[in-house]
């Protein structure tokens, strides 16, 4: 039942996010931020026993596969794309299924599957919740100054840390086409997701204000890189699923997002997008003239007047384009489903158009649902009260301060107490969420594997659970390839009855 409504026109499908948190350490500005990441991931092991012991499968990821047909040479790979190699740094599996890591100079956190936006916006904020109390928890260890961690992308110094979205599509899906349908729609998305930055260039060297943190670091349209030469649409063919069958498309260009109606829409639109291009239901052609151009051009114009150029001549403004995408969804899915919609597909829908709305009428009017204008509206009212121009130094401190995670200092969580932004999910579910995995992915197996026999789950990955049961010679591997499989509803009354990991591998391989 669950496969047929994830091939449905809708916006379920199986999805997650990965986020990289900037780090520093307070009073020591040359601290070596790898090693302060380290801590912060070892503080959350060695506080959950359960994470102590099982380690991260490396065994079949495969990051130089390209989706165009060809694999990188490890010979010519920048060493940032050999994820598949265990270089002993801090690596953690969470009982809900989610993994918690050192990404080079950054700790990181991938939420386990989710097969909805809503979803994706609750684990999302369980990741942030596991960040404060890890840093937390480093920061507590003797003679260890504060650790402090930031939901954002950017350090100005020329830096850039990523914020990755995963969507599970059809394998038999042109990959041409989904750059064609993509590239337009990810250099205009920004006017509904982008998280807002002080300074432009990639150093922050050129004063104001832009809606994108990321967008000054993309030069080019497609490519297998993501940290040099940044793709619009990356191609890493890596499903972590079956690749007859499967494609994981790895999202590379959005912004790190606080505001919880901002990560909704970003998830939400992107699938509806990818349903149609699955469908072969795009008929129009959105092509721009200069597309790494104009994502730079779009971001830099908060007032949102700027035209894009299309090849054919035509000349759009970002939010006419996302109007295109957004007719196009709603036409298709009322001629798939009519009124029998989804509730999480229609609230995609009516959000996205509201949010357009807006954004032509007053962005203002939502500085309490994105992150771009709730941060522009911060910014504006202290330039007002200092008389501040966009290069003075307290404004860069200003847009820090919204992305630090510490709920008593960070102005996100301050608008929050304030009831000035909108949530889409309480505080009790993401408490919840911190330790228990989505019901209806394979992270359900997962993670209560991990849960319920920490001494006996040797390593794991996205799809494998390994074990390390008593009498065996060699470690055994129990395959989760199909991400719809694994759930509560196919393994929870299992689980239940299996009081030890020897008991569940003998029911799941019948020996």
């Amino acid at each position: 039942m669950l496969e047929r409504r994830l091939s449905a026109m809708s916006v379920r499908r199986v999805m997650g996010t990965e986020v990289e948190y900037g780090i520093s350490v307070q009073g020591q500005p040359t601290a070596n931020p790898m090693l302060a990441s380290t801590q912060v991931v070892n503080a959350w092991a060695n506080a959950d026993l359960r994470a102590r012991r099982a380690r991260w499968d490396f065994e079949e990821e495969s990051p130089l596969r390209d989706a165009r047909g060809f694999e990188m040479s490890r010979d010519t790979a920048d060493s940032t794309l050999l994820t598949d190699e265990d270089l002993g740094l801090a690596n953690v599996i969470l009982t809900n299924g989610a993994r918690l890591y050192v990404d080079h100079a950054h700790p990181e956190y991938s939420t386990p599957e989710v097969t909805g936006p809503r979803a994706a916006v609750l684990w999302d904020k369980a990741g942030e919740l596991v960040m404060q109390r890890a840093a937390a928890l480093a920061s507590q260890m003797p003679k260890s100054p504060d650790i402090l961690l930031y939901k954002n992308n950017v350090d100005n110094k020329g830096a850039s840390y990523g914020a990755h979205e995963n969507y599970l599509m059809d394998r038999s899906t042109p990959f041409g086409e989904i750059v064609q349908h993509l590239v337009p729609f990810f250099v205009t998305r920004q006017v509904v997701c982008g998280a807002g930055r002080v300074g432009r260039r990639q150093d922050g060297s050129e004063s104001g204000f832009q809606i994108s943190q990321r967008a000054d670091y993309f030069e080019v349209e497609v490519g297998l890189e993501t940290t040099l030469k940044r793709p619009i649409i990356n191609t890493r063919d890596e499903p972590h699923a079956d690749p007859a069958k499967h494609r994981r498309l790895h999202v590379i260009i959005g912004d790190a997002n606080l505001a919880e109606v901002s990560t909704f829409l970003k998830l939400g639109s992107t699938s509806l997008v990818l349903r149609m291009i699955e469908d072969g239901a795009l008929p129009l052609d959105l092509t721009l003239e200069r597309p790494v151009r104009e994502l730079r051009d779009v971001s830099y114009d908060s007032s949102l007047r700027h035209l894009l150029t299309l090849r054919d001549g035509r000349k759009m403004t970002a939010v006419q384009v996302q109007w295109e995408y957004l007719e196009h969804a709603r036409k298709h899915v009322e001629r798939t489903h009519g009124s029998d919609v989804d509730a999480e597909t229609a609230e995609v829908l009516e959000r996205w158009a509201s949010v357009l709305d807006r954004l032509e009428a007053d962005p203002m009017q939502l500085r309490g649902e994105l992150d771009w204008v709730a941060k522009l509206s911060l910014l504006e009212q202290y330039r007002d009260r200092d008389g501040l121009s966009w290069d003075n130094a307290k404004l860069q401190l200003v847009d820090l301060q919204y992305a630090d995670i510490r709920p008593a200092k960070g102005l996100y969580h301050r608008l929050v107490r304030l009831g000035r932004m909108q949530r889409l999910v309480d505080d009790d579910a993401v408490a919840s969420a911190v330790t228990d995995p989505p019901a209806d992915t394979r992270a359900y197996f997962r993670g209560r594997c991990l849960a319920q026999y920490p001494d006996r789950v040797a390593a794991a990955s996205w799809d494998s659970v390994i074990f390390d049961l008593p009498g065996r010679e060699s470690l055994q591997r129990i395959p989760t390839l199909d991400p719809v499989r694994g759930t509560r509803e196919h393994v929870g009354g299992l689980l239940d009855a299996c009081d030890t990991a020897e008991q569940l591998f003998a029911a799941l391989t019948r020996q």
